[in-house]
């Protein structure tokens, strides 16, 4: 089985955790240090040899296709600024991979968004990257997680999922895995079935979604029969778990670093552990915390 040559990144949600910031910029557009969040998504999916993206958006996110396309104004700027580490990042997306835009005109939930890509998918394999989470390997000789899925994808020949480990606490806020009750030994390991953000009482595992996948194309007939779901939108876990019942889908750990950049807690986490691997930026990050968090910490503490 080939691997896949075509990604799907959803950036056309709201960013209400952001507001009023968002109300006038993307969220995906909000930086991490020297760049914006989608420019890290994007930057994993070329390592996994994807060759076309496409960006699900909404209205008022043109901003994103637009910084990706050719721009006199920016580029003389991010010359004049010094930054031709940023511009020969850009430079690269722009020379390895196409970026297509296509308009998500409801927002009828990530699963919807996802079918909006049909046209440009066919019949062939895909992966789909969350546009607000940076995967990031711990070292550099390490894959990204979606080259990671790539290759067990061309392995077992059926749709591969990232997850993750999470801790009893933070259930609610993804999709679970279900491994029929057994905790697989060996992974890629076949799945029994998903469960979009239930209560702690009804988790089957502490596996969850960090939002890389790679499908395989009959993951789009499940999507065009699913009923919506919670908060009346169209749920890509709900028809993974349709999937998972007619054609095996297998579970892969990541091993990467994970940022959830599009919250306010993993926003500013990114931007730290991020800053300090800078080669600029770095060392002046990691003199500060070394001298002035001790202080910080003191000065903020709350009385008991």
């Amino acid at each position: 089985m080939k691997k896949p040559t075509k990604a799907v990144i959803p950036v056309a949600g709201l960013g209400t955790r952001f507001l009023p910031a968002t109300k006038s910029i993307p969220k995906e557009m909000l930086t991490i240090v020297d760049a914006p969040i989608i420019f890290y998504v994007i930057e994993e999916a070329i390592h996994a040899g994807i060759q076309d993206i496409v960006l699900i958006q909404g209205r008022g996110k043109t901003a994103i296709e637009d910084f990706f396309d050719t721009s006199y104004e920016l580029e003389d700027k991010l010359m004049r600024d010094n930054k031709y580490y940023l511009l020969d990042r850009l430079n690269e997306i722009r020379n390895k991979v196409n970026i297509i835009s296509i308009r998500q005109k409801h927002p009828l939930g990530l699963g919807h968004a996802v079918l909006c890509a049909q046209p440009v998918l066919g019949n062939e394999p895909f992966a789909v990257l969350l546009g607000d989470e940076i995967m990031l390997p711990q070292a550099p000789h390490e894959d990204y997680t979606t080259a990671e899925l790539s290759k067990a994808f061309e392995a077992t020949g059926h749709s591969t999922v990232a997850i993750m480990s999470i801790q009893e606490v933070d259930v609610q806020k993804y999709g679970i895995v279900d491994f029929g009750g057994r905790l697989p030994q060996e992974f890629p390991a076949r799945v029994a079935g998903f469960v979009e953000k239930p209560n702690l009482n009804n988790a089957p595992s502490l596996w969850a979604l960090p939002g890389r996948y790679i499908f395989s194309s009959s993951i789009l007939d499940e999507l065009k029969n699913q009923k919506p779901g919670k908060l009346g939108e169209i749920q890509l876990t709900d028809a993974m778990n349709s999937l998972s019942k007619k054609e095996p889908v297998y579970a892969l750990p990541t091993r990467n670093i994970r940022y959830d950049a599009g919250d306010k807690v993993g926003y500013p986490i990114a931007n730290i552990e991020i800053g300090l691997r800078h080669p600029d930026v770095g060392p002046f990050l990691r003199n500060y915390l070394q001298n002035q968090l001790p202080l910080l910490l003191k000065q903020t503490a709350r009385p008991s």
